[in-house]
C-alpha cells in the first residue's frame, strides 16, 4: 500500500470566508473520489483545528493500493477535475510525500 500526503498553502489574498469555502470544497471533492478512482482506498482531508504554528492550510492523507494505483489516481479524470477546479486555482504552494506502508 502507498500513503499519499499533500500539504497546501492557500492564496493569502483570499478572505477568511473564501478560505473556509475553498477548504470545504477541497475536502468534499477529494473525499468524494473514494469509490470513483480504482485503487484509492481512503482519503481524509484535514481543514479544521489548524494551530498558528502551522505553515500550511490543508492536508490530504490518502491511502492507495500500490504505486501503480497512485499513478492512475494522478491521471484519473475525476481527480484531475477536482485538482483543476477546487485546488489549483486557490493554492500557492504544494508539498507532497509518497511512501509505501
Amino acid at each position: 500500500m502507498v500513503k499519499h500526503i499533500i500539504l497546501w498553502t492557500l492564496n493569502p489574498e483570499l478572505s477568511e470566508e473564501e478560505k473556509a469555502s475553498v477548504k470545504a470544497g477541497i475536502k468534499e471533492g477529494l473525499e468524494g473520489l473514494v469509490g470513483q478512482v480504482p485503487g484509492l482506498i481512503d482519503v481524509k482531508v484535514n481543514i479544521d483545528g489548524r494551530l498558528d504554528s502551522s505553515t500550511c492550510d490543508v492536508m490530504l492523507d490518502s491511502t492507495l493500493e500500490s504505486p501503480e494505483a497512485l499513478k492512475g489516481y494522478a491521471k484519473h479524470p475525476a481527480h484531475v477535475a477536482v485538482a483543476n477546479g477546487k485546488v489549483r486555482p486557490y493554492t500557492v504552494q504544494r508539498t507532497c510525500l509518497d511512501f509505501e506502508i
